[in-house]
């Protein structure tokens, strides 16, 4: 399948604002079921920007806007042909359950078997648990539980939006029984690492279709869970449609949770209040893209040019937004 993304993000501020630093988790993985075929990316006002790749293989995007200015306005433009992932089984022997306790797997999927961030256990999470007989599900083999577990999410929980927040807790979708995509990627990622099964987050778009029954927003970016078996390696699932991950599901950054890779994250140095405005359109292309896989931005930079400035840049723009965000603690 060839998509077509765009998306837009836009701050604006009461009063200008003296500086403002950037990171940007957007552009789509280069996978062996997904190709890049192109990204775009345009920022106004012009900056120099500079990339490098996190610490879980991200492409992340950075910039620093040292001038006065009342809006920020980042547009990101892909075009990616996807394959839909290889069948899965419709069970695994009990076996597997052991395959998950082995030191080397634990030793591989540390960072994902740890809760992090916004997926972790708690109070609310134990009884959501007990009140669904979620442990029961362990008495099937590990895809059959995660299978059921991905449905029983879905099942249990409505999508509103405006109920939680990009920080809020995994309690206030549990007590709300609503949320978006990003709080049920958290309840089954906090579930399938307290059953020992690695997982991890995943961010991203997805190309809607009612007729699939998607009820997630369809002018928003999305997120789902990959876990893993040691039988069939990374595959992944979405609570928020009942479905497994699709040819319509374009993965943009892979994290511990939405606080690793987050679609854009900065701060500005000024006293102004801010608003953020994000429009995405995901599509199927028009005609089929012939030109080679190139990816360009569109501000005063390529990103430095060679490798060296391009780390050396990376290490500076971290800096400079760890000392602004001191400043503003």
């Amino acid at each position: 399948m060839l998509l077509e993304i765009r998306h837009v993000t836009q701050y604006r501020y009461a009063v200008p604002v003296r500086e403002s630093v950037m990171e940007l988790w957007m552009q789509p993985q280069k996978s062996i079921r997904q190709r890049l075929v192109s990204f775009d990316l345009d920022l106004e006002p012009a900056a120099q920007v500079f990339s490098y790749a996190d610490s879980f293989g991200n492409a992340v995007y950075h910039f620093d806007v040292p001038h006065p200015h009342d809006k920020l306005s980042i547009t990101a433009r892909a075009a990616v042909e996807t394959q839909a992932p290889t069948p899965v089984p419709e069970n695994l022997d009990q076996g597997e359950w052991d395959r998950l306790r082995s030191d080397f797997l634990r030793g591989e999927c540390f960072d994902f078997l740890r809760p992090h961030g916004f997926a972790r256990e708690s109070e609310a999470l134990h009884k959501y648990m007990a009140d669904h007989d979620i442990d029961g599900l362990r008495g099937r083999d590990p895809l059959s539980a995660l299978k059921a577990l991905n449905q029983t999410i879905y099942d249990s929980f409505g999508y509103e939006a405006g109920v939680t927040r990009a920080d809020s807790p995994i309690d206030d979708v549990l007590k709300a029984r609503k949320g978006v995509c990003q709080d049920f990627a958290h309840v089954m990622i906090a579930i399938c690492r307290s059953w020992g099964i690695p997982a991890r987050y995943v961010s991203g778009y997805l190309f809607t279709d009612r007729k699939h029954g998607d009820r997630s927003d369809p002018d928003a970016t999305h997120a789902w869970v990959e876990v893993f078996l040691p039988s069939l390696r990374w595959i992944g699932f979405d609570p928020t449609n009942n479905t497994p991950a699709t040819e319509r599901h374009v993965a943009c950054a892979v994290g511990r949770d939405y606080s690793d890779v987050p679609p854009s994250r900065g701060v500005y140095k000024g006293e102004a209040d801010s608003q953020l405005a994000v429009g995405v359109t995901v599509r199927k292309a028009r005609a089929a893209i012939s030109e080679p896989e190139f990816l360009r931005v569109s501000a005063m930079s390529r990103g430095g040019g060679q490798a060296n400035r391009r780390v050396q840049g990376a290490a500076q723009h971290q800096q400079r937004l760890h000392q602004m965000q001191q400043q503003q603690q």
